[in-house]
């Protein structure tokens, strides 16, 4: 398989390869291995709320309720860490 990346991405990964001193194509193969464990890892989370929801031992909330819960938590932080 042959892969063609945009000037800028090809620079990063040879840089990343003189950096790291490992082949451009290992380099390529882990980020792409990585890419699709993160993928997998994702579905089966998915998958698995899913069916905690079609099940019944999860209950929804809708969009409203979920961003209150959001800025309540956000503003529970902020008052803990004081001003940046």
């Amino acid at each position: 398989m042959e892969v063609h990346f945009k000037p800028e991405v090809q620079a990063k990964l040879e840089q990343m390869a003189r950096e790291s001193g490992r082949p451009s194509d290992e380099l390529v193969e882990d980020a792409v291995t990585g890419y699709f464990d993160e993928l997998a890892h994702a579905r089966e989370m998915l998958d698995r709320r899913f069916d905690d929801l079609e099940s019944g031992r999860l209950r929804p909330i809708d969009g409203a309720e979920a961003y209150r819960r959001l800025m309540e938590k956000t503003e529970a932080q902020r008052r803990r860490h004081g001003p940046a």
